[in-house]
């Protein structure tokens, strides 16, 4: 498992954190740590995800992930 922690532009409040949350969650392979206003940190399988459609499905939801890193 790899972990990441990603900087999420866009969300203000709990609702905006329950909308990541499910994004996230219904990509097989991660595993969410902690979803908080401006921030995620999951981790997940390299062999069935990437950073890159984690990114992909917040920003589905109308967020902008500004920063991917290690965590």
């Amino acid at each position: 498992m790899e972990r990441v922690t990603l900087n999420i532009d866009g969300m203000t409040c709990g609702h905006c954190v329950k909308t990541v949350g499910k994004a996230i969650r219904e990509l097989a392979g991660v595993t969410i740590e902690e979803v908080k206003v401006g921030q995620a940190t999951v981790a997940f399988d390299p062999a069935t995800a990437t950073s890159d459609q984690i990114a992909q499905a917040i920003e589905g939801q109308g967020y902008d992930v500004k920063d991917v890193r290690a965590a």
